[in-house]
């Protein structure tokens, strides 16, 4: 598997697809898009043009970024994939994922809901497997991802997960934070879970 964890050229953004969404998460969607382009770091996202995911994109393509979005072609509709980035149609879930995986050499989660937890476990078990290096960081207004962080804690606390799992992530509260902590690389002390299994 890919991920290249000392060269940061392209940042796979995992978010919401609701419309509904927070005026304020979709505004930072915007604000992350923007970053991107700025920071000349091309944009990996799912596709669409609705939610989070299309703010982030559309900012970053108006401000001039590269964009590339991963679709299955059986959310063309549902997701309104945005015709004016690059993009690729997929047959399935799974190619889409690996696509972001060989596409991406950092991770950024925004708010999001059971596709976006979907996509973060994927990511994480595989970090926790040593399959990749990558840095992952978590946007987290409001605590957003508390509940999460919580249940992974309670997992290692049952001795189901060695602690070195909670080095796997960092979690940012403002936008401004989320490319430094990106550029920073891994959290140290996050490698060599398998070690550390009990």
């Amino acid at each position: 598997m890919g991920g290249k964890p000392h060269s940061l050229k392209s940042v796979c953004v995992f978010c919401g697809s609701s419309d509904a969404a927070d005026p304020a998460y979709l505004r930072a969607a915007g604000d992350l898009g923007r970053a991107l382009a700025e920071a000349d770091l091309r944009l990996v996202y799912g596709g669409g043009g609705v939610g989070l995911m299309g703010a982030t994109a559309r900012a970053a393509h108006d401000a001039g970024g590269k964009v590339l979005g991963v679709i299955p072609g059986f959310l063309l509709g549902k997701e309104r994939a945005l015709e004016t980035v690059e993009h690729v149609v997929v047959k399935s879930m799974h190619e889409r994922k690996q696509m972001f995986f060989e596409e991406s050499d950092g991770f950024v989660i925004l708010p999001g809901g059971i596709g976006t937890l979907e996509e973060v476990i994927e990511l994480l078990s595989w970090r926790r497997l040593d399959l990749h290096t990558m840095p992952v960081v978590f946007y987290n207004p409001d605590n957003f991802w508390g509940p999460l962080f919580a249940l992974f804690q309670h997992t290692v606390d049952a001795k189901l997960t060695p602690p070195a799992f909670m080095g796997a992530w960092t979690v940012v509260d403002q936008v401004a934070d989320i490319l430094p902590a990106l550029f920073a690389g891994p959290k140290a002390g996050s490698s060599a879970m398998l070690s550390s299994v009990t």
